[in-house]
């Protein structure tokens, strides 16, 4: 008989539980998912509009991105209010453990705040060829923490963005210079021999139109007059070309 009492008192207090919270537990899933579909619909949104004003591509996935996250924190508040959980300890205790991650993870905070810098100061884009920390290659993405490259050999570079903001770089955007030198006997015409790479370098298929080749004589060596030719190619490709 006392167990029948004690299941009958369990059995009321979990059909009372359920009457009283199931509402406020649907109700707030229903918000996290009109909040997924929100925050999807916001962040197609904010790349379409930036895609029609030719806004720089990783400009413009940092903001969807954020703008996502923003609309998703909104509606996660909200469905936590609808539950009955007060966010005013819970503001405070993550506010109390950022303090502490921050000591802890000072190097991957430096990575974000780096990664930050270079996309709201647009150091470099993707597409662009760059030369950083002994490493070069075309950045094929930048995300808060790293910055990933790919070089001639097909390689990914992975680098953290603290080790490239506060560094010299160069970056050469779409095109490197292609640099060589040719060997011409006194004997020879080097006018005619400068004329000659001219017209090779104007038939490379591979050579950048938009920079003239730069051809004319380097030094006089020993034997030869020595002939410098530069001219610009694509970076993909480079060692190919």
């Amino acid at each position: 008989m006392e167990k029948l009492n004690t299941l009958s008192h369990v059995y009321a207090v979990l059909t009372e539980f359920v009457v009283k919270y199931a509402l406020q537990v649907l109700g707030a899933v229903v918000i996290l998912l009109v909040g997924l579909m929100v925050a999807g619909m916001v962040q197609r949104a904010l790349l379409r509009t930036q895609a029609r004003r030719q806004m720089d591509l990783t400009l413009s996935q940092f903001i969807a991105s954020t703008g996502k996250l923003v609309v998703l924190t909104l509606f996660a508040l909200i469905a936590l209010s609808n539950v009955g959980i007060s966010i005013a300890p819970m503001l405070a205790a993550v506010g109390g453990m950022a303090v502490g991650a921050g000591f802890a993870l000072q190097g991957l905070v430096s990575n974000y705040g780096a990664g930050l810098s270079i996309i709201l100061g647009r150091t470099f884009r993707i597409g662009d060829t760059i030369k950083v920390v002994e490493c070069s290659g075309v950045v094929e993405e930048i995300t808060l923490p790293t910055t990933r490259l790919r070089n001639d050999d097909g390689e990914s570079i992975v680098i953290p963005n603290r080790k490239i903001v506060g560094e010299v770089h160069s970056n050469s955007y779409r095109h490197r210079v292609v640099a060589g030198s040719v060997g011409v006997p006194y004997g020879c015409d080097p006018q005619r021999a400068v004329a000659l790479i001219c017209g090779v370098l104007d038939a490379q298929l591979e050579a950048v139109n938009e920079h003239p080749p730069q051809v004319g004589i380097e030094s006089f060596g020993a034997e030869t007059i020595l002939i410098a030719y530069r001219y610009w190619a694509p970076s993909v490709g480079y060692f190919k070309t």
